[in-house]
């Protein structure tokens, strides 16, 4: 188990008025799985995951009380702020509701937890029988372009090898099997394509793997990290820069399951 303590010490990865100002397609792009989750007035809904706090005040405009759960500090006192509410600092692995909440909802976050039977776990563990867990992350071959060109710009200098990637992307089949086992009953799993624009990153996939990839070129020499993202981003060019603008191949997974019986 993950303490708050240990979380509190870790340095934290990201930059959030970088975050909200470079990537808000992150939540702008999630109206698809708020309209799945169909938030109701007296319900209570934990986000998981909960980011800078966008998309729980949406949640909340709809009257439903949102719980903010994050397991990063600069993005719990960036939820904080947001909504004028404390959020909680949390292991998405491991946390714990006093009270169970009506569903639970998680927006690009499930695929930073690596533990993914644990998650689920967690998850109906909070939520009251018949409760919903509504979710969109990076499924089966998201990012794949991305990594296999930091890949190569590492290969080229013998770093390669000690490239870590920190995401699980799952299959549909596996992630509904994992569901199911672990007392949910799934209603709507999908899983598809959905190329992003990064238009407000003026070095494209250099700046994602800035925000987003700093676990895959830890182990990379400080002076020599920036010429590897450059390179990475020439080698992504062929296939993610298209008539000037730059893409990310996202690949998303997005469900519904509900809760059966008493949690686990």
């Amino acid at each position: 188990m993950t303490t708050t303590q240990e979380l509190t010490r870790r340095p934290s990865p990201w930059d959030t008025g970088r975050y909200d100002a470079q990537f808000g397609y992150v939540s702008r792009l999630a109206g698809g799985v708020v309209e799945l989750l169909a938030p109701q007035p007296g319900e209570t809904v934990l986000d998981l995951g909960c980011g800078t706090g966008e998309l729980a005040e949406v949640i909340r405009a709809r009257g439903a009380a949102v719980v903010l759960v994050d397991s990063d500090p600069e993005m719990v006192v960036a939820a904080s702020t947001r909504l004028q509410q404390a959020a909680t600092l949390a292991d998405g692995h491991d946390f714990r509701v006093t009270t169970p909440v009506d569903a639970v909802f998680s927006n690009a976050a499930l695929h930073w937890m690596t533990r993914p039977d644990e998650v689920v776990r967690a998850v109906r563990a909070a939520l009251r029988p018949g409760g919903r867990f509504v979710a969109e992350m990076g499924g089966a071959r998201n990012v794949a372009g991305i990594i296999d060109a930091l890949r190569r710009a590492l290969a080229e200098r013998g770093l390669a090898a000690g490239m870590r990637v920190p995401w699980y992307f799952p299959e549909p089949a596996e992630y509904a099997a994992l569901l199911e086992a672990n007392g949910f009953r799934v209603k709507l799993i999908e899983h598809f394509s959905r190329p992003t624009d990064l238009d407000d990153c003026p070095e494209g996939v250099v700046d994602w793997l800035r925000m987003f990839g700093s676990a895959l070129t830890e182990h990379v020499p400080g002076a020599d990290r920036e010429d590897v993202l450059r390179r990475a981003g020439e080698l992504a060019a062929p296939e993610l820069l298209r008539d000037g603008r730059w893409y990310a191949d996202y690949w998303r997974l997005r469900f519904v399951a509900t809760a059966e019986g008493a949690g686990r």
